[in-house]
């Protein structure tokens, strides 16, 4: 079957598909999640054969690139499977790249299989290299647990990008630490502002940390260099002459990268954000079961993709100091 190549109403080519396998994770980040978070009931979540048979029409259409996230996407039962499933798009050349998203609890269970599944790249979650620290913005995880994953995923051949929100009080003053410390294992790390997304139990204008100030006091003791390196997503990356590492900056509020976009994301329930920072969304879930054959989901994507907006408009301050999203984080993964 032809592709029909997905362009929005600004010209942009949808080519990188992000789903959140579940909304559960092992951590309670502080800027994610409130700590008593109400979980999905199980009949609301796509089954693991669903995912497969939603990941493959978006495959179809043009989507070259797939990350799964979560929540924590390997706490879900069985996720291998939908990950071996996957897999056999990458060999028929269909899709270049799938990879994922972890805080890395898991990773020295999983990691062999990751590779063994066709995963070459994947990102790991770590916002401090202090335990203590660790453990107060995860509120519930390990950094030696989370470090032992690392060495695992690296023995098993997967390359790995650091995230690290900014925060402010909380790691600003770690950042050259661990800039020397993931260059110095042969990762990359991209900083990422802090988003205005869902009720987490504190003050964001609290945390938020603009990456533009980072990046000047990073220029007091380091030489960044420009270079056109891109992964698919929003990252604008730059060499760190000193270490001879890639650093990159995610910016969703002081410099968006809207007018780039070539993303969508889908929850574990079957919802299509056609943007992470604006509300609107469509339903996959209903034509998805409503029929065995594509034809309504492939229109349900296709009214989708017709309607993605131009941009988010995120501002964090004072007289904005609620979520300009309610949705949590971790329903659709960042």
């Amino acid at each position: 079957m032809a592709k029909t190549d997905m362009i929005d109403p600004f010209g942009r080519a949808i080519t990188y598909l992000r789903v959140s396998v579940t909304d559960r994770c092992d951590f309670r980040c502080v800027y994610c999640m409130a700590e008593d978070m109400t979980f999905l009931p199980k009949r609301d979540l796509l089954s693991l054969e669903e995912l497969d048979r939603v990941c493959s029409a978006f495959i179809e259409k043009g989507v070259k690139k797939l990350r799964l996230t979560g929540g924590e996407p390997l706490v879900r039962r069985g996720i291998m499977t939908l990950v071996e499933s996957l897999g056999r798009h990458l060999r028929s050349g269909e899709l270049e790249e799938l990879t994922i998203t972890t805080n890395g609890s898991q990773l020295a269970k999983y990691a062999d299989e990751l590779t063994r599944h066709g995963v070459k790249r994947i990102n790991v979650s770590v916002d401090t290299l202090n335990d203590q620290k660790f453990r107060a913005i995860t509120r519930w995880g390990e950094l030696a647990k989370v470090k032992d994953g690392i060495r695992a995923a690296q023995a098993a051949g997967l390359a790995i990008k650091i995230n690290a929100v900014a925060l402010k009080g909380v790691n600003d003053a770690e950042i050259p630490e661990m800039i020397r410390w993931a260059h110095g294992e042969g990762m990359d790390l991209t900083l990422i502002e802090t988003m205005p997304l869902g009720d987490i139990d504190g003050d964001r204008t609290d945390q938020y940390l603009p990456l533009s100030q980072v990046r000047a006091s990073l220029l007091e003791r380091f030489t960044l260099e420009d270079i056109p390196y891109k992964t698919g997503g929003p990252a604008r990356y730059v060499r760190v002459k000193e270490t001879g590492g890639r650093l990159g900056f995610i910016t969703p509020l002081t410099h968006n990268f809207c007018e780039s976009c070539n993303r969508v994301r889908m929850t574990c329930t079957g919802t299509l954000y056609m943007c992470l920072g604006q509300e609107d969304a469509a339903d996959l879930r209903t034509p998805l079961r409503a029929s065995e054959g594509n034809d309504l989901l492939n229109a349900a994507i296709d009214e989708a993709i017709g309607r993605k907006p131009k941009g988010h408009d995120f501002i964090i301050d004072r007289r904005h100091n609620r979520p300009a999203v309610s949705r949590h984080m971790s329903v659709t993964g960042g």
